[in-house]
């Protein structure tokens, strides 16, 4: 006889008793779910931003430079993981690349619209005190840039804690394992009991990044004031 699904409102007791009694086996699948994230978007960023820098300094090969990043976007998550199996194995590499290849695209637009988007007036009114193109790009579109490059790391890494749930299918672990697996056994309150620490984590993830990105847009006034006089 086939258990009838738990509601999903009705489940959180059952999956709240869940963890308590698998409280060891919660903290690793949580652990290594949240490992999964800031290592892809550590990676992404390294990556990212120098080639969105690229793409606004050398306008031949930005189409390039964004046609790469849309790629990387259109392939499925999974799809890399498992193209990446034969390369890297099973385990937490794999999962990690498959994050890291879907976390480019947002880093990538956010960091070439962030330097465009820097008003032409204050980019010449810095050449009027006499700085280089590095220089402006250092001490006033980066600077300004930062509000949105930050947006992009942080839809990004909200993302990334969604899609880290399909390292369960290459032995990278994380909550995924749960809720995968209480899918195919049909025990609701194991599945529950991965998706909504996932939820959670993604909202918490989600605030934290908006405060910190409301002020690093508060010290971006400063780099303007210093380019407009």
């Amino acid at each position: 006889m086939v258990a009838v699904p738990l509601g999903i409102v009705g489940g959180i007791p059952a999956a709240y008793e869940f963890i308590i009694n698998h409280w060891s086996q919660f903290l690793h699948h949580l652990w290594t779910h949240i490992k999964l994230v800031p290592v892809a978007e550590l990676l992404a960023i390294l990556v990212a931003v120098p080639l969105g820098i690229a793409a606004t300094r050398f306008p031949r090969g930005k189409s390039t430079i964004q046609g790469f990043g849309n790629t990387a976007q259109t392939i499925p998550t999974l799809a890399i993981i498992f193209l990446m199996l034969p390369i890297t194995g099973i385990g937490f590499v794999t999962a990690v690349t498959g994050l890291f290849v879907y976390a480019l695209l947002p880093i990538l637009t956010n960091t070439i619209a962030g330097i465009e988007g820097v008003e032409e007036g204050v980019i010449e009114a810095a050449r009027g005190m006499g700085m280089t193109d590095r220089d402006i790009l250092r001490k006033i579109q980066l600077p300004l840039a930062i509000p949105v490059i930050f947006a992009g790391i942080r839809t990004s890494s909200v993302i990334g804690v969604g899609t880290a749930y399909l390292a369960f299918f290459v032995g990278g672990g994380g909550l995924g394992t749960w809720v995968l697996q209480g899918i195919k056994l049909y025990q609701m309150e194991m599945a529950i009991a991965g998706a909504i620490p996932g939820a959670v984590l993604a909202i918490t993830l989600d605030s934290g990044f908006a405060l910190i990105e409301r002020h690093v847009g508060g010290d971006t006034l400063h780099s303007e004031d210093l380019a407009t006089g």
